[in-house]
Order: structure tokens, then sequence, then C-alpha cells
């Protein structure tokens, strides 16, 4: 099952939930204020592969590939 990151729009909480694809934008509250003002993040993600990324990214976006000292992607 995939992860997906919300927020509380009340409190500014990010978590995590595991739970089905079909769930992904059920209703669910926050762990610390119980607010239901929940929104869904947008989540990056990135696969390796003997260790060469194949994710189709190239870094951080503020490198057009190849070393980045910023986010430390070769």
């Amino acid at each position: 099952m995939p992860i997906y990151e919300y927020e509380c729009q009340d409190c500014h909480k990010s978590f995590e939930m595991i739970r089905p694809i079909r769930e992904a934008d059920s209703g669910t509250e926050c762990a610390d204020c119980h607010s239901k003002n929940i929104k869904r993040l947008i989540s990056l993600f990135n696969a390796a592969s003997e260790g060469r990324s194949i994710s189709g990214s190239s870094g951080c976006g503020g490198c057009a590939g190849g070393s980045c000292s910023t986010c430390g992607s070769n």
C-alpha cells in the first residue's frame, strides 16, 4: 500500500498514512489536534537500482543533472 502525506490546516503538522489508493482522499483527522481540516500533499518518490537513480528525476530541481552540492545527487 502507498504512503500518503497530509498536513493539518489548523495546526500545520504534517503526517503520513499507509492506506489503499481508493482511500487516499478519504477523510482522516490530525493525530495532534484531532481536526478534520486535512489536506493531502504532493509526495515525491525515488527509486534506485545498483546505486543509480531510476526515477527520472535529476536531483533537487536546482541543478541540471550531474553532481549537485545542494541535494547531493550524482
